[in-house]
């Protein structure tokens, strides 16, 4: 956090001083590790091992918050008797497929009715698209037992599931040491409770994994035991890479969603109409029984007067997504001849992607590639310099894609909002006028819009309905035309449609077309026509409270600091403790009431107890404060929503140098993604060829790929090259030197790169034998002014199965002293597939099939 996300850190420093206690896992001893009180070292790729052993520890120390387990998650929840767990079945959940490598999900739900989260029908599915009838919460009574004894309620479950990971299997999974384990797991068990709370911080060192999401769920399921979510000073906090990555999942660039995570139409599920839709994405219980105005809303913000209730709103107008259209997906469909068009737009494939020399193949694949950067980033110029062309294996008069680089106006020379990590939007305004041709994003997507609708003008194909009706009127500012970009902010607030009044939050959205919302969790931030996301008053820092700084900015949803706060407060409303008062019942005023907005109906009583035909925000009792969920409880146990487990399992990494210790006949995540293809070789576990782990990490000097560092001098010359780090054994064993030359080496490539010899990394001992690993930065590309091979080539492309992030942080590797003797990826000179996969054909097209989990 130190080194990739530094502005952050600073809290982390503040909290510090204050007397915090500051715990950094690592594969690296990094510039976190550093300031850290306790540093623990673990083998890349066995987070889950590490956390499932915390929780074990936690559960058999009985040093769960008991009252908070109880009332606040689903702990008693009784599971149908169907549902067999992956210590039953050998390392797999019930409703397995071998031959699909997929789940039926249907054992896995709550006993007495369909209890899944209506959020599993929203889910970012990266797999096939399967049915989900009856996944969504839609009613029956939930079974449970507050003794936490019955053999199928969700506590006894958890404690079967982590009762082999002890500290001993742990130290043998993670190669962290029974000293290093006992020191994190008590301080966790000490900083919890009444008086005192715990929070996670991190980033894409658990994304980038394909168990990745599941590890998350681990840290989620490990911090509602301990009773630190919906609290102050606890949560887990997912660090973004960007000032602006929370906003562009908000209002997504991603494929399956709409914004305000609003589930994308499907075709396979049969949305053809609004009302199809909503049943399948809104539920009949919490707060997703709103989910109706929220989509309406939304087609009103975008088709304005075209949309109406005998149309649909405009609804069956919208694309349906008929399988995986992920970045990784999309380039094997562009390798294989079926995309001719792609726009990248502050993205640089070329070096910035898992299997970087994959990814520079596909684009020679395309007919046409817009690149709009502030530089002329590797991407741009591929089909001239990439190392398939230094190869001979790529010409230039071969290639026909024909690239337009379009320059890109930086952050201060745009004006706009930034939604950072906490879901904080800041607004700003722009410094400086762009240079030359350089544009914004809002501008070159405004004025093309406004070109491809003039194409369109007048046609009368049903096809051409949406474009032809798309609400498109921002004003524009300036002589360079800029649009207006607080209208946008506007329209995204959401107004009334008769009187154009600005909405006040999304509880004034309607169903019925009197409103237009372009992102109802955004709904409030032009409230009473006031942009409050300018707002810069951090408030009494010294008062009661003062430190959530209300008026500094504006957070979604409705300017809540804190999500899930009702449950900072006890059963009956009252502060769990003194030390901890955040959000509470005042019994005087008959409302919730504290130091933020509060995240529940404000006048719904603790004591309100929901009646069994109850629907809507009125099922969820007055002691539920997980609103979002169905059943109004923070879930240890996912029925629904996730594609690889109701629970967290270890998997080892599809590379890996050992066995699954837990699951010897397994291995890797049976649902990870995996395109098995000539031109994506993955390494079998074991494999004696490549024993070493590999890993990523970010340096504060540069960004991302480089694309805007390593053009600027006082950047590049304080991090001029790449370099690998590696502990002294390794590099005593290879012969190689401190400051000299190394390879490394993949069955997709091999890099050069200079040797950081350092005892930050050491060797770790797993599974009896000693494993070392190799960090890797990944800012560097073949060109610009401080070119350097790309870590990026060395990588497969395989893909966690809830989202298709790709395994960047834990993959197999070797090394050797010396410079590489051929082009980096020569190695796979010639190699073709004959798998052709159709433009709209899901992932699992790719692939051959896949052998049964044992």
């Amino acid at each position: 956090m130190a080194e990739a996300h530094p502005v952050g850190f600073r809290w982390v420093m503040k909290a510090k001083e204050r007397g915090a206690r500051i715990i950094n896992v690592d594969p690296r001893f990094s510039r976190t590790s550093e300031i850290a009180d306790h540093h623990v070292h673990i083998r890349a790729g066995s987070d889950i091992a590490f956390l499932g052993g915390l929780i074990r520890y936690v559960i058999e120390t009985e040093s769960y918050f008991r009252d908070y387990v109880l009332h606040y998650t689903n702990a008693s929840t009784i599971i149908n008797e169907d549902f067999k767990d992956t210590e039953d079945l050998a390392g797999v959940f019930s409703g397995f497929d071998p031959e699909t490598g997929m789940y039926d999900r249907s054992s896995w739900m709550y006993e007495g009715g369909e209890m899944a989260s209506a959020a599993g029908v929203r889910e970012h599915s990266s797999q096939a698209f399967e049915e989900t009838t009856g996944a969504g919460m839609h009613g029956g009574h939930i079974h449970r037992d507050d003794t936490l004894e019955h053999p199928r309620c969700v506590f006894q479950i958890l404690r079967r599931h982590f009762g082999r990971y002890t500290p001993e299997m742990v130290q043998e999974i993670c190669g962290i040491s029974a000293e290093d384990f006992s020191a994190v797991a008590q301080a966790l068990v000490a900083n919890s409770g009444r008086e005192r709370t715990t929070a996670f911080c991190y980033a894409v060192g658990w994304t980038q994994h394909t168990a990745g999401v599941q590890m998350i769920r681990t840290a989620s399921i490990l911090q509602l035991l301990l009773g630190n979510i919906g609290r102050p000073g606890g949560g887990i906090m997912a660090l973004r890479g960007h000032a602006s990555i929370q906003g562009s999942t908000d209002i997504p660039s991603l494929y399956d969603l709409l914004p305000g995570y609003l589930h994308m139409p499907r075709a396979a599920e049969g949305e053809v109409d609004l009302e199809t839709y909503i049943d399948t994405g809104g539920a009949e219980r919490g707060w997703w029984s709103n989910f109706d105005k929220y989509i309406v809303s939304l087609l009103k913000a975008w088709f304005g007067d075209a949309a109406t209730a005998e149309n649909g709103y405009g609804f069956e107008a919208l694309p349906r997504i008929s399988g995986n259209h992920s970045h990784f997906a999309t380039t094997m469909r562009m390798l294989d001849g079926g995309v001719e068009g792609f726009f990248v737009m502050g993205q640089n494939p070329a070096v910035g992607s898992q299997h970087a020399g994959l990814q520079r193949r596909a684009l020679a694949k395309l007919k046409w590639l817009v690149v709009r950067d502030l530089a002329q980033v590797e991407t741009a110029t591929f089909w001239r310099d990439s190392p398939e062309v230094q190869s001979g294996e790529l010409r230039p008069q071969d290639i026909q894609t024909e690239v337009f680089l379009m320059p890109a106006a930086s952050h201060v020379e745009k004006a706009g909002c930034f939604t950072n990590t906490q879901r904080l939007v800041q607004f700003r305004d722009k410094a400086l006028e762009p240079p030359g041709d350089a544009r914004s994003e809002l501008w070159f997507m405004h004025h093309l819009a406004k070109r491809v609708k003039a194409h369109y003008a007048g046609s009368e194909r049903k096809r051409d309905w949406p474009i032809v009706n798309l609400r498109w009127d921002y004003p524009e500012l300036g002589d360079l035309r800029e649009p207006d970009v607080e209208a946008v902010l506007k329209e995204i607030n959401g107004y009334e449609v008769a009187t154009g009044r600005p909405v006040s939050g999304f509880a004034e959205l309607a169903a019925d077309g009197s409103t237009a919302c372009g992102c109802w969790i955004y709904a409030g931030i032009f409230a009473d026509g006031v942009n409050q996301a300018r707002r810069r008053d951090p408030g009494d820092l010294r008062a009661p409270g003062g430190h959530v700084s209300l008026e500094w900015a504006w957070a979604w949803p409705a300017n809540r600091r804190v999500l899930y706060n009702r449950a900072s407060a006890d059963p009956q409303g009252r502060p769990w403790s003194e030390r901890k008062k955040y959000v509470w019942w005042d019994e005087e005023e008959a409302r919730w009431t504290g130091y933020d907005v509060p995240d529940f109906p404000v006048d719904k009583r603790p004591d309100y107890r929901a009646t069994d035909e109850a629907e809507g925000m009125d099922a969820i009792n007055g002691d539920d404060p997980f609103i979002m969920m169905a059943d109004g409880r923070g879930w240890l146990y996912s029925p629904s929503g996730l594609l690889d487990g109701p629970l967290p399992t270890h998997y080892e990494p599809i590379e890996s140098p050992v066995r699954n210790l837990l699951y010897p006949d397994l291995g890797a995540d049976p649902a990870g993604i995996r395109w098995r293809r000539p031109e994506n070789p993955l390494h079998a576990t074991g494999d004696p060829r490549y024993p070493l782990v590999a890993t990523t990490f970010r340096l504060t000097e540069h960004h991302t790929a480089g694309g805007m560092s390593r053009t600027l001098p006082w950047l590049g010359e304080l991090q001029p090259e790449m370099f690998a780090e590696i502990d002294p054994v390794l590099a005593r064993a290879r012969g190689i030197e401190d400051g000299g030359w190394m390879t490394i080496v993949t069955d997709r490539a091999e890099i050069e790169a200079r040797a950081l010899v350092t005892e930050r990394m050491r060797p770790l001992k797993v599974d009896g034998r000693p494993v070392h690993q190799v960090a890797l930065p990944w800012h560097w590309g073949y060109a610009g002014g401080y070119p350097g091979d790309s870590t990026n080539d060395l990588g497969a492309l395989s893909g966690d199965p809830n989202v298709s992030i790709q395994e960047s942080k834990a993959f197999t590797c070797d090394v050797r002293a010396g410079r590489r003797t051929r082009p980096s990826t020569e190695r796979l000179k010639g190699v073709t597939s004959n798998t052709h996969v159709a433009p709209n054909e899901d992932d699992r097209g790719a692939e051959e099939p896949k052998e049964p989990a044992p």
